[in-house]
């Protein structure tokens, strides 16, 4: 399942800043568009991994995992 979300860009001076609207946190800056698009994926994708592995952390043990749509 691929999850889409928003990336909010604009330049500034000589940068590029964006952020993810839909994940609180995942922000990047580069010389180029192009290249900030490819640091919020990866930044959005760690972001990601991390969260998951925080929440397991936290449920330590007898949990279930279940997807949620909107």
């Amino acid at each position: 399942m691929k999850n889409k979300y928003t990336a909010v860009t604009k330049q500034d001076g000589d940068w590029w800043v964006g952020w993810i609207a839909e994940i609180p946190g995942v922000n990047c800056q580069e010389r180029t568009h192009e290249s900030l698009l490819e640091s919020l994926k990866v930044t959005l994708s760690e972001a990601i991994a991390f969260n998951k592995q925080d929440a397991l952390s936290a449920a330590s043990s007898g949990y279930r995992e279940e997807l949620v749509s909107l």
